[in-house]
């Protein structure tokens, strides 16, 4: 009889642990960053957030899903290395070998749009970091993919306005010749006819271009009020420091491209009077006190400061897609389906970004508020007034 007992309390002993131990399986999360190539300045902030919420989340015991057991937050993550190619094959092999739910990323919207068939086929509920208005538009067509950046449309929107706030009545344009760039001057081009600016010039340059003087002296010769150059570091910075050298008077406009720290190491003192539409990340501390994003903007930036160095937009848009995924993970589980429903019926999530409200006809969930006008001075960023 006692030996019987033993036998049945081993047996129970064993499902308990067998059972805890299932309960506690990780949730495992995708993450495809450009960590190295043109697009690294962006991608390894992303990296390094994802990584600190990770940390995070597992030193509070995991993510409490929806059979009130916390799991561990696996992060699997790859780099792109700022190849379409190499997007497309990480993440099948998200999807096929490493069995993830979701995936984060990619950091490009180039990246971004290459995997959206693989992501859509396969039925894997994915949140881009990039810009492109096209990685989630139209939503119906995008089933499964979101984007936690401001849309190049709502960026150029902000941009114009400004624009034309200022008197400016007449632009030159470069943008670099890859998808930021070219889909960037789509939505300039709309904007700009229907808010009655002229555009003079309109040049391109390669992503590794190492001088852009060509192209300046041909805009500067066309007689623009202002000069916009859409694209990131480092090519965004020689762009700025060609500016400088050729002595246009005229202000220079970037993109929200250029909201990392490394735009400004390069470019130097040209980075200075530069001024570009953003998120509200980089000035933080100068929002009034009621504003909805200050307390976890300023959170964010102690954090990733303490760890990394200096905040940066791009390091935001991983924070806000990482958070998405594991608010989704505590009310699906491990469930795709499941975890894409529930990011689309997120309502007044309050990001990095902006305060987020998706529906099955909105997949960015972004409004104007989500954006606002900086301007470099002495070398720091500052409200542009």
């Amino acid at each position: 009889m006692v030996h019987v007992l033993a036998l049945t309390l081993a047996a129970l002993a064993l499902l308990w642990t067998a059972g805890a131990a299932l309960a506690q399986a990780p949730y495992r999360v995708g993450a495809i960053f450009s960590i190295t190539g043109p697009g690294s300045s962006l991608g390894i902030p992303e990296r390094d957030t994802a990584l600190m919420l990770e940390a995070e989340i597992n030193g509070r015991g995991g993510i409490k899903g929806p059979d009130g057991q916390l799991h561990p937050l696996k992060l699997v993550i790859y780099d792109d290395a700022s190849d379409e190619t190499r997007a497309v094959l990480a993440a099948k092999k998200l999807i096929d070998e490493d069995g993830v739910t979701a995936i984060v990323g990619t950091t490009l919207s180039g990246t971004s749009l290459a995997i959206l068939d693989t992501v859509q086929r396969a039925g894997i509920p994915t949140i881009s970091c990039a810009a492109a208005a096209k990685i989630v538009e139209p939503a119906a067509e995008r089933k499964w993919v979101f984007k936690t950046p401001q849309s190049d449309a709502l960026i150029v929107g902000a941009l114009v306005d400004h624009l034309r706030a200022r008197g400016v009545t007449r632009v030159g344009w470069l943008n670099v010749d890859y998808a930021f760039g070219q889909l960037g001057w789509i939505e300039f081009e709309k904007a700009a006819k229907k808010a009655g600016l002229t555009v003079v010039a309109n040049e391109k340059f390669g992503q590794k271009d190492v001088d852009v003087t060509p192209q300046l002296v041909r805009v500067k010769g066309a007689g623009p009020e202002a000069v916009v150059v859409w694209s990131i570091p480092p090519s965004a910075s020689i762009a700025t420091k060609n500016f400088a050298d050729l002595g246009l008077k005229v202000p220079l406009f970037q993109s929200h491209g250029v909201g990392n720290r490394r735009f400004i190491e390069l470019a130097g003192a040209a980075a200075n009077g530069v001024t570009f539409p953003a998120g509200k990340l980089l000035v933080a501390e100068q929002l009034p006190d009621d504003d909805p994003q200050k307390a976890v903007l300023l959170a964010y930036a102690r954090e990733f400061e303490s760890r990394y160095g200096p905040r940066n937009t791009f390091g935001g848009h991983a924070w806000d897609a990482v958070q998405l995924v594991v608010r989704a993970l505590e009310k699906a589980g491990p469930d795709r389906a499941g975890v894409r429903a529930a990011i689309e019926g997120t309502r007044n999530f309050v990001g990095i970004t902006g305060v987020f409200d998706f529906s099955p006809t909105d997949h960015n969930g972004l409004d104007r508020r989500a954006v606002t006008m900086i301007q470099v001075v002495d070398g720091q960023w500052r409200l542009a007034r």
